[in-house]
């Protein structure tokens, strides 16, 4: 651990803005990590009740059940119920409205992981630079004969790049991979809402009908 905080410490200055980066970075991540779970987004519950929808009167039981949860799903699937006496237009242009702001609960955090995986490496190639300006520094003093000196100096001065990959590479991968979460989360959502919408639309046919 002495080793490593020594490794850290011979950074610099710019290992301030990078170890800020390391932590927002670790604190979206476990954020997403819990928030994107499966059944945190689609509740089994309310996605049973949705999908077994075979009569008008059930509507009320799912009503019922979306009231007792939060989330995109039940948040999105209530105000279809809802409205479910508006022409379909008007009733689509809510849900999809609805959705949008749902999606950027799914998507919150997303940016500010990008922008670490972005800014990380280039902090890094940042410090290298001040790192290597201040070591040609010390050569117009001390000249380039000392070699272990210049060699010390120049190893140190790139500790700064290595540890802003270290961070920035994780933090991309980590971003595309809940971008397509979520994305993937959005489809089964909508995918739901979608099919409870026909059964509505296919109850109020057959009651004009009747």
């Amino acid at each position: 651990m002495e080793a490593i905080w020594q490794f850290l410490v011979k950074g610099g200055i710019t290992m301030i803005p990078l170890g800020l980066c390391s932590i927002v970075g670790l604190a979206v991540v476990i954020e997403k990590v819990i928030s994107l779970r499966t059944k945190r987004i689609l509740i089994p519950e309310v996605m049973a009740v949705a999908e077994n929808l075979t009569s008008p009167k059930d509507a009320t039981l799912v009503l019922a059940v979306c009231e007792k949860h939060s989330g995109p799903l039940p948040n999105i699937i209530r105000t279809a119920l809802v409205h479910r006496h508006l022409p379909r237009e008007e009733m689509k242009e809510l849900i999809v409205d609805q959705g949008r702001q749902e999606v950027r609960v799914l998507e919150r955090g997303l940016i500010t992981l990008e922008t670490v995986a972005a800014i990380s490496p280039l902090l890094g190639l940042f410090g290298t630079v001040l790192g290597i300006f201040e070591l040609f520094e010390v050569i117009g003093k001390i000249g380039v004969g000392r070699v272990a000196e210049v060699s010390g100096g120049i190893a140190e001065a790139i500790i700064t790049t290595i540890t802003g990959l270290a961070i920035g590479i994780p933090a991309l991968v980590a971003f595309n991979y809940f971008t397509s979460r979520a994305e993937n989360l959005v489809l089964d959502i909508e995918r739901c809402t979608s099919e409870l919408l026909l059964k509505l639309k296919h109850f109020e046919a057959e009651r004009a009908i009747s």
